[in-house]
């Protein structure tokens, strides 16, 4: 299959299943379809706010599965399907993405004129992809980027991150009550001995 019809037949899929997932509170976030041998593979990614959870990814596959079986998106050649989430590795290119990674560290490369990286927290972001942008907290300093001055954006993964407490005691911290893991902390004096 050419790559024109390949991607007339990825449109077709998409626009197929944008109604019918977002019925399921769901947005299509990727539609891929390449080839492996005789058969082809679509890989449709989904999400929606919150994250998706494994019974989301499983009635998005029947509902995927239904809607193309009734259809001829796919037209008569075999596939297989694959339903995913959107995964962190994937690029920010919509206000929703922005939204829904808030207060997750992201790595910005700027349009020219703008030039180089900004690393930085996502605090918050306007919904306007036209005139809108997203708010970082850059090393303590809050830095306006407007979506048109953005080349390239990825959440950062970050390891052993704590997430911040809202209230106070929240964390287990400033409160008399023990948190759920304080019978198995160990605290590690500076010869790396537990006390």
């Amino acid at each position: 299959m050419d790559n024109a019809k390949q991607d007339a037949t990825r449109e077709r899929v998409e626009a197929a299943l944008v109604g019918p997932l977002a019925a399921l509170g769901l947005d299509v976030e990727a539609v891929e379809l390449t080839p492996a041998g005789k058969r082809r593979v679509l890989r449709v990614a989904v999400d929606k706010d919150g994250g998706v959870s494994l019974d989301d990814v499983a009635e998005a596959t029947r509902e995927v599965d239904r809607v193309l079986e009734e259809g001829d998106a796919m037209g008569e050649h075999p596939y297989t399907l694959e339903v995913t989430s959107r995964g962190v590795d994937r690029p920010l290119v919509a206000p929703r993405h922005w939204r829904r990674n808030a207060d997750r560290l992201v790595k910005v490369t700027l349009e020219p004129p703008l030039t180089g990286e900004v690393t930085g927290r996502i605090i918050d972001c306007d919904e306007d992809a036209d005139g809108g942008g997203v708010r970082l907290d850059v090393d303590g300093e809050v830095r306006r980027i407007a979506y048109a001055d953005v080349k390239k954006a990825l959440v950062q993964i970050e390891f052993n991150r704590r997430p911040q407490a809202t209230e106070p005691g929240e964390d287990g911290q400033g409160d008399d009550e023990p948190d759920a893991l304080d019978e198995h902390d160990t605290e590690i004096d500076e010869d790396g001995e537990d006390r």
